[in-house]
């Protein structure tokens, strides 16, 4: 199958968003709201959408600004946009979550985030959590500490010395190759994404992934990774609402799941009581793209149908 429909969705933001939806099968249970990752976008996550399909859930996944085919006079490819970025990729979402609410009143939606897009998610959830029924963050990391602090220095010394909307010449040595440092017998700089090497391959030869980000871009994600490491942002999440954190043992982005069992101690101590986190053994970065894609997915489907109910 494939999505149901594409959609061109203008966003108060000055964005047009490019979205991709997917319609349930039979009657619906409800509605996933998809962020994707930095150096992606939303029609990778098709074979997903699918699979909710099946499961009752309609899907909406849209490109964020400077990904996919979604455009915005400020953010060619790679590029959030015009500083700040924050208000910017957030009210995109929020632009999405509007459209749902019109197109399927009553639906309780699951928001969905997977690494950039799970920062993405969580900062979304900080400010808006009367709208969404449940999250699930995929393979993030919010635990940058004093690594992210010298990134923020780093980046700081590259607006300054070559400009914001330029990609970082630094970052993806300490990130990106890094990680594919980590893989041994690597055949391609992304094998830390997944143990498939046909969907790595597909990685590798689409235009619309593995590319670089501004100097801008990545201050703005390490915006999202701080905000989510401070507490205090969390104070009007409802705390028995349904959270799913997921990360992989073999995923170097989150120093093997690490960084997802933090977050998931941090929100219990907050007092979050109806959280669930799993670590898959033997899993790298993309869950759903990896070998055992079909075991995640379907952990989710059962969470998901279970949040909602």
């Amino acid at each position: 199958m494939a999505f149901t429909r594409t959609i061109a969705h203008p966003s108060p933001t000055g964005a047009t968003l490019n979205v991709h939806f997917r319609e349930a099968e039979g009657e619906p249970r409800g509605v996933i709201q998809v962020n994707h990752g930095m150096a992606e976008h939303a029609i990778r996550y098709e074979r997903f959408a699918d699979t909710m399909a099946a499961h009752g859930f309609h899907t909406y996944a849209h490109d964020h600004r400077g990904h996919g085919q979604t455009t915005a006079p400020d953010a060619p490819l790679g590029h959030f946009g015009t500083e700040p970025a924050h208000g910017k990729v957030l009210g995109d979402v929020d632009a999405i979550h509007d459209l749902i609410a019109r197109n399927h009143p009553g639906l309780p939606v699951i928001l969905f985030g997977h690494s950039m897009g799970g920062l993405i998610a969580l900062n979304y959830l900080m400010g808006h959590s009367s709208r969404v029924a449940a999250a699930a963050i995929f393979n993030a990391n919010f635990s940058a500490g004093a690594l992210g602090r010298a990134a923020q220095a780093i980046l700081a010394w590259e607006r300054f010395r070559l400009g914001s909307d330029v990609p970082s010449h630094i970052l993806p040595k300490f990130t990106f190759q890094a990680w594919g440092r980590q893989v041994p017998n690597a055949k391609t700089a992304f094998d830390w994404l997944s143990r498939d090497e046909a969907e790595v391959a597909k990685y590798v030869n689409d235009p619309l992934c593995g590319f670089d980000v501004s100097v801008a871009t990545w201050r703005t994600v390490f915006d999202f990774v701080f905000r989510g490491a401070d507490d205090r942002n969390f104070t009007i999440i409802p705390r028995d609402l349904p959270v799913l954190l997921v990360g992989g043992k073999k995923d170097p982005a989150t120093d093997g799941g690490t960084a997802v069992e933090k977050l998931a101690a941090r929100m219990r101590a907050m007092g979050f009581s109806n959280l669930r986190s799993i670590i898959y053994a033997d899993t790298r970065h993309e869950s759903l793209n990896e070998v055992n894609r079909d075991i995640i997915t379907a952990a989710f489907a059962e969470w998901a149908r279970t949040a909602v109910a």
